[in-house]
């Protein structure tokens, strides 16, 4: 990025006088409706989210995107807390006597697993997995511990990175060989325990999407073939990306029921003496999120961050003319930056001499800050500064004495706003459809297509092999727990059998 290389040039020219870059190199060369791919991979290289690493499908995260991740985090880890989770942390090696055990399981995990051979120059004896996933690593130890019915519930979380061997195109954030998440696995002595649980984390992941990242979705549960392999059901929140019309699985939280508890013995024994099996669940988001959110609110000068998630809310920007009190524009731009940051607002200002203003404007705009105060000789004759919001452009002249709750309020509305803006897009792409003919017609036109269907596996099968092309297959996405009326006599859109619920299919990262 430019910004980078002006920065060495000044640093080497010693005694000279700065060189004050004007806005230039700053803008992206792709255009999000012309070339999304492109676009993306641009955005997030040039809003120093990410960098690209040596070895394919591995990305660095830079501290712009780690500050989203823990904020996130944040939420989320007191939200568990407050249901009695407990934080643990299992080794990242897995023996393959262990992986091997749940043969679903396995066989879902299988073509992605990594695996360590060597040690130095030697073959190792025995070679050891690195965890995809840390049911197989963890429910070993569950089988240990749990004993009888004072043992339960186990709820533990885990906040770790894992690796799946990828090779079907790398994308940041969205699909990489390694990524961030966290894993909880919990056990308890009844079905209907599991089954509350399920819900209640799937609802924490809805508000990291709507209330943290300003995303829609819909909460809803897989089909059987796209449940988790070995488990009993899973749900989850689904996000849609407009641009490239393809749904997004956001978040998912799984019922195991007793399955590995069958593999792995994890046996109580309850009240009266008896023994019983215990009912599992599984559940998780990664730094996926964080890609969803670059996707669906990004435009073409670059990223846009919610207030809620962006490390930095406000930036304030000294306009200094040539003759004018620079040093009173400073100490206004320090004392707005102290108010508001005593406030508890996420604010800095950004007083480098050796770039212009315009080029600041592009350099925030391009990471995304929500909102941008501008302080000129005019604002400060006024007693006033300039707001201009990231999302719209829309600019504010704020007096001095109203700054606080003013702001407040802005970041307030564009956090908002960026929520209606990404549901009414969302919206315009959902179509309901009652046949074939009308099903790839929609699909055609990048739909989010919600249809009657007989919920068998074979037609969700027939499905994606009718609709494989180069855009890549459709399938299910998820059947909404919100279910429209299903009037009587209502045939499958795909087999004309009669149709048992709605569900939401549609092309998917």
């Amino acid at each position: 990025m430019a910004g980078g290389n002006a920065k060495k040039s000044n640093a080497s020219g010693g005694g000279k006088k700065k060189e004050v870059k004007k806005e230039t190199g700053l803008g992206l060369a792709n255009r999000k409706d012309e070339n999304f791919g492109e676009w993306y991979s641009e955005v997030v290289v040039n809003g120093e989210m990410i960098e690209y690493y040596d070895i394919s499908g591995c990305y660095i995260l830079r501290p712009w995107a780690m500050a989203i991740w823990e904020i996130m985090q944040k939420f989320f880890d007191a939200e568990i807390k407050k249901m009695d989770i407990q934080n643990c942390y299992f080794p990242l090696f897995v023996s393959p006597g262990v992986l091997q055990k749940e043969k679903d399981h396995v066989e879902g995990f299988a073509p992605e697993v990594a695996w360590v051979t060597k040690s130095g120059e030697s073959e190792l004896e025995v070679p050891i997995a690195i965890r995809p996933t840390s049911e197989t690593v963890m429910y070993p130890y569950y089988s240990k511990w749990i004993r009888g019915h004072r043992d339960l519930p186990l709820k533990l979380n885990q906040w770790c990175n894992v690796v799946r061997w990828e090779f079907s195109h790398p994308t940041p954030f969205i699909r990489s060989r390694e990524f961030l998440w966290q894993e909880g696995h919990t056990a308890f002595a009844t079905k209907a325990e599991a089954d509350a649980e399920v819900l209640d984390i799937l609802e924490l992941y809805r508000r990291i999407y709507e209330e943290y990242l300003a995303i829609p979705v819909v909460k809803g549960k897989k089909s059987e073939m796209e449940k988790f392999a070995g488990g009993l059901y899973t749900t989850s929140v689904e996000a849609f990306v407009p641009n490239t019309g393809r749904g997004i699985q956001g978040a998912t939280s799984h019922c195991l029921g007793q399955n590995f508890a069958k593999m792995f013995e994890i046996n109580f024994e309850n009240e009266k003496g008896e023994k019983g099996m215990v009912w599992q669940n599984s559940w998780a988001y990664s730094t996926r999120t964080i890609g969803v959110m670059v996707m669906v609110h990004g435009d073409d000068r670059g990223l846009v961050l919610p207030p809620k998630v962006a490390s930095v809310q406000v930036i304030v920007i000294p306009v200094p003319y040539k003759d004018a009190d620079t040093q009173a524009i400073f100490d206004a731009c320090s004392a707005t930056v102290a108010s508001l940051s005593e406030a508890g607002i996420r604010v800095k200002a950004d007083s480098r001499d050796n770039y212009s203003p315009g080029w600041k404007y592009s350099h925030w705009e391009m990471k995304g800050v929500p909102l941008r105060i501008e302080i000129g000789p005019k604002d400060l004759a006024n007693s006033q500064v300039r707001a201009v919001r990231r999302d719209n452009s829309a600019k504010t002249d704020i007096p001095r004495d109203k700054l606080v709750e003013q702001v407040k309020e802005m970041l307030d509305n564009i956090q908002q706003s960026l929520f209606d803006a990404a549901k009414q897009k969302r919206d315009a792409c959902i179509q309901t459809v009652k046949n074939w003919d009308e099903f790839v017609e929609a699909l055609g036109q990048r739909k989010m297509i919600l249809a009657p269907w007989c919920d068998e596996e074979e037609v969700e099968i027939e499905v994606k092999a009718r609709t494989k092309g180069e855009m890549g297959a459709c399938k299910s996405l998820c059947s909404p727990f919100d279910q429209p009326e299903l009037l009587e006599g209502t045939k499958c859109f795909a087999s004309g059998k009669p149709a048992k619920k709605w569900t939401y299919w549609g092309r998917s990262y």
